[in-house]
């Protein structure tokens, strides 16, 4: 090491030090003594190992300074108090968000959040009988109404909900599964994957694009533990294609005695085809089949938060409710909470098109959009921004969430250009405002797709456009 190397690690401010004068700046009240010297040795370890391994030191010797680094540690610390999930204005289009949350939840469910979590509830205490009771029995009836199906169980996700029933009907037993339906999802989420870490043998049946009732009539055997159907929520396999229906499914297992289960993902309560969506297969009609057992999501064409839904025949969903993954699994009191409030809509389906935010997104009218978008623009302008160009465009958004993957859905976009501006450091501006907004960017103009945006959200996409063609935020261009 050479010596000026040496000299400016002699030159490292003490901890002590620091920590004496972040005490004159009352640092304590932010954070106790031990979080202080931890975060105080990072700053000071972090310049240590600049000063060894980097190839230039002068910016490195400018930072070895006993106030820098007590801004350092106070800068971490006041982070710290920032909470980093928030809210932010998704004006991409595309409804079912999952890098933006998903599925916005209803006023109705999320009162029942605050009301539940404000103090103790009866969360697993039966208040007729005094005594111990279920958590699912609060929604289990409302589920059972809405789909038809004997019993329901709720665990944290659908993956979930797919690797416990695979786990309790299927482990070390052949689990029979088309090799067309051996989907991959976002977050690298695997049918093949899920089915080896539940124990359950994989045997797949029929090709890529054709499989036959014969293909898995030939696989049941004295191993079968299970025949899977899994919808392939986020892409369709057009063309030369044959899959088998689920009733003929459920018709083959029961001549032989095997548990019949259908993935359907998206979790689809309403019939979009009235809203000229789409055919997208309800839960009802899967469970009047007469499937053993079906899983689907909470969060996505559902409309509530995230869950997965395990819903079928008594007799199943008891042995699945015994599994001990279950209880590893289960959902909490405030996802029960805010998936009550979202069912409740069900019981009126065209309130639950008109109320529940995702599946208005999906079915609004584009003339009602197309007004909205009007109105947006009418108040970009009073705002009388300089260089700006603001322009109507008719386009599509999609539902997102891996569901509905064919279907565009007309939308209207505003169009933000500026002559002084790059759309870049436009949407990077708006991307760190205090709500941020998240858009589409093409070639130089920023589009904001208002299938996705309310007109309560339309104050901060105008404070966010004030603070970045400011420059008191500037963006990287």
């Amino acid at each position: 090491m050479d010596e000026k190397r040496k000299s400016l690690l002699k030159s490292l401010p003490k901890i002590d030090e620091v920590i004496l004068l972040l005490e004159k700046k009352d640092i304590y009240s932010l954070a106790s003594r031990e979080i202080v010297k931890g975060m105080t040795q990072k700053v000071v370890q972090k310049l240590r190992d600049e000063i060894v391994n980097a190839s230039q030191i002068e910016n490195s010797a400018s930072r070895i300074d006993v106030n820098y680094v007590a801004q350092a540690v106070e800068k971490l610390i006041k982070d710290l108090h920032q909470c980093h999930l928030q809210r932010v204005v998704n004006a991409t289009g595309v409804i079912l968000h999952t890098n933006l949350g998903r599925a916005p939840l209803s006023p109705e469910a999320l009162q029942r959040i605050l009301e539940v979590g404000c103090g103790y509830s009866n969360l697993e205490f039966d208040l007729s009988r005094g005594e111990r009771g279920n958590r699912y029995d609060h929604v289990r009836e409302i589920i059972c109404t809405l789909t038809g199906a004997e019993d329901a169980i709720i665990v944290n996700n659908n993956a979930a909900a797919v690797l416990l029933v695979l786990n309790t009907l299927a482990e070390g037993k052949e689990a029979i599964v088309s090799r067309g339906e051996l989907i991959e999802i976002g977050g690298e989420f695997r049918i093949p994957d899920v089915m080896q870490k539940s124990a359950a043998i994989m045997r797949e049946v029929g090709t890529t694009n054709r499989t036959r009732l014969s293909d898995y009539e030939k696989a049941i055997g004295a191993d079968t533990g299970l025949i899977l159907k899994v919808h392939t929520s986020n892409y369709r396999i057009v063309g030369f294609t044959e899959e088998v229906d689920i009733v003929s499914l459920t018709a083959l297992g029961k001549r032989n005695g095997v548990p019949v289960m259908d993935d359907l993902g998206s979790g689809c309560l309403l019939d979009l085809d009235k809203y000229g969506l789409q055919h997208e297969p309800t839960v009802r009609e899967v469970v009047a089949s007469g499937i053993d057992v079906v899983t689907f999501s909470g969060d996505k064409l559902l409309g509530g938060p995230q869950a997965g839904i395990i819903v079928g025949k008594k007799d199943i969903l008891e042995r699945i409710a015994k599994n001990p993954l279950n209880r590893v699994l289960r959902i909490d009191k405030f996802t029960l909470a805010a998936l009550e409030g979202t069912l409740i809509h069900y019981l009126n389906p065209d309130r639950a098109a008109s109320s529940l935010r995702p599946l208005k997104a999906l079915t609004e009218s584009a003339g009602v959009v197309k007004k909205r978008a009007s109105k947006l623009i009418s108040k970009l302008r009073k705002e009388k921004f300089a260089a700006l160009t603001i322009s109507l465009k008719e386009s599509f958004s999609t539902a997102g969430g891996g569901s509905l993957p064919l279907e565009k859905i007309p939308t209207f976009l505003v169009g933000v250009e500026n002559s002084k501006i790059s759309a870049s450091r436009m949407e990077a501006g708006l991307r760190k405002a205090k709500v941020p907004v998240i858009v589409r960017v093409d070639n130089n103009e920023i589009l904001l797709d208002l299938r996705t945006i309310t007109e309560d959200e339309f104050t901060f996409i105008i404070r966010g456009l004030r603070q970045c063609l400011s420059g008191k935020n500037p963006a990287p261009a």
